[in-house]
């Protein structure tokens, strides 16, 4: 495993990175970023090698490279990235709870997407109210200000439409703020990870919860999971028949092989279990 991670503009690496990856092991580290480190992975360089498989989240950029280089029989985690969050809310959330969550993800980056699907209008009026006065308090207010001009707050008629909404979206982030969040997160098919309640801000997913951090973005949770350690194994079936066992599924395995014409397939099968009889009998087949 090798890592690669942007240095600070002194030329040196975060010490937090350096522990983590000391912690778990990782002793190659390269102090490169961005769509140009995942090009360096995926086709080696005088310095860094070339991977088999490539993690980890970024902006479009880092996204759309990873994507490219699958054509090029490199493997990776899943398009992850730019950030996003959904939050699904009803009357009994907290309107400064949903705003500090929906910053959280602005303050990512300009590309980053927060949006609220509500069935209560009053709780989106004093949400985007208080958006408004967290937001002058935040020191990254540049870059979500930049975010939330193309990010929402969405008013439905009713529950159904609002977890129909959610399920489209298929959300990187998907809090569920509501006294039925239970009952609400049986309903959601698609999404990367979920926070139930109103005590379960992203935040904690991100670094103590125990989930991965690493989730697919863009209506991507269609079809991805997040990053498991089942992620970085290569997993090898075997099998092993005796005779009885193939005389046991052999005629199962000749009447699919027949039914798509694949004769080879029957026979390999046949030769086996018919030669198998013969000898039983005394028989030369």
């Amino acid at each position: 495993i090798i890592l690669c991670t942007p240095p600070s503009k002194d030329g040196s690496v975060h010490p937090v990175i350096l522990y983590t990856a000391q912690l778990t092991g990782v002793n190659r580290i390269f102090k490169i970023g961005g769509a140009q480190a995942i090009a360096a992975m995926g086709y080696g360089t005088e310095s860094i090698p070339q991977v088999y498989k490539i993690f980890g989240p970024g902006n479009q950029y880092v996204t759309s490279a990873k994507q490219l280089l699958q054509a090029d029989n490199v493997a990776i985690d899943m398009p992850a990235g730019p950030s996003e969050v959904c939050v699904l809310a009803d009357d009994t959330a907290n309107a400064s709870f949903i705003a500090a969550d929906l910053l959280s993800q602005a303050e990512h980056g300009a590309d980053s997407q927060a949006i609220l699907v509500t069935t209560s209008r009053s709780l989106a009026e004093m949400v985007n109210t208080e958006l408004a006065v967290q937001l002058a308090q935040l020191p990254r207010k540049t870059v979500a200000t930049e975010s939330l001009a193309h990010s929402k707050i969405i008013l439905l008629q009713n529950l159904e439409d609002a977890i129909a909404f959610v399920n489209e979206y298929a959300a990187e982030h998907l809090i569920i703020a509501s006294a039925e969040d239970e009952e609400i997160a049986g309903k959601i098919v698609n999404a990367g990870s979920v926070f139930l309640g109103h005590y379960s801000p992203e935040s904690a997913g991100d670094y103590a919860s125990g989930t991965n951090h690493t989730l697919p973005t863009n209506g991507y949770a269609r079809v991805y999971s997040g990053v498991s350690i089942d992620s970085f194994v290569k997993k090898i079936t075997y099998q092993k028949l005796s005779q009885q066992g193939l005389q046991n599924i052999g005629g199962f395995v000749e009447t699919m092989a027949m039914a798509e014409g694949l004769y080879g397939h029957a026979r390999a099968v046949s030769i086996r279990t018919k030669s198998d009889e013969l000898k039983s009998t005394g028989n030369e087949f």
